[in-house]
């Protein structure tokens, strides 16, 4: 089965997780991505800025375009990972990420678009 990782912060945990020392968060993360490969469960990951992020909602078929996630969200989506195991492994993988102490983790798993 294949579930995806969103991972969240706000500035809270970046100014945390910089204070650590960022370049040790990124080695985490390289090792972790490395040992998912090397396991074929890694499908896809990547790190999400929110420099030029857009969100378009549709009105009456009129697109309104704002920058940016919403300034009322608590946490922003920072990243994710895209895995192929169980449920019960991608819980543990994700309890093991850098920012699981500072901030949510959804596990959430992809649908099949072929049942209905």
């Amino acid at each position: 089965m294949k579930y995806m990782l969103l991972i969240y912060g706000n500035e809270e945990t970046w100014d945390t997780l910089h204070a650590e020392g960022i370049e040790q968060v990124l080695d985490q993360h390289r090792a972790l991505s490395e040992e998912l490969e090397a396991k074929g469960e890694l499908v896809d990951g990547m790190g999400l800025t929110t420099a030029n992020a857009r969100v378009i909602r549709v009105h009456d078929g009129v697109p309104a375009v704002t920058d940016g996630p919403f300034t009322e969200a608590k946490e922003v989506l920072a990243g994710y990972y895209i895995l192929n195991c169980t449920l019960d492994r991608a819980t543990e993988i994700a309890a093991r990420l850098p920012e699981a102490p500072y901030s949510p983790i959804e596990i959430r798993e992809f649908s099949d678009p072929m049942e209905s």
